[in-house]
């Protein structure tokens, strides 16, 4: 029984991963993950966090 909790559990997380994915994909984003993926130079706002490379053509 523990077990099927636990797979449970387990698809529900990448379930949920999946959706915020997606979601973020419909919206535009380049760089999911990125703290600066909402505002960055690759979204047209001009302003390039130090550790960010959203504003490279390789992603």
């Amino acid at each position: 029984m523990e077990n099927l909790i636990i797979i449970g559990i387990l698809m529900v997380l990448v379930g949920a991963a999946v959706l915020y994915i997606w979601k973020e994909k419909k919206k535009g984003t380049r760089c999911i993950g990125c703290p600066a993926a909402g505002c960055c130079q690759a979204n047209g706002c001009g302003e390039v966090k130090r550790n960010c490379n959203c504003h490279t053509d390789s992603n």
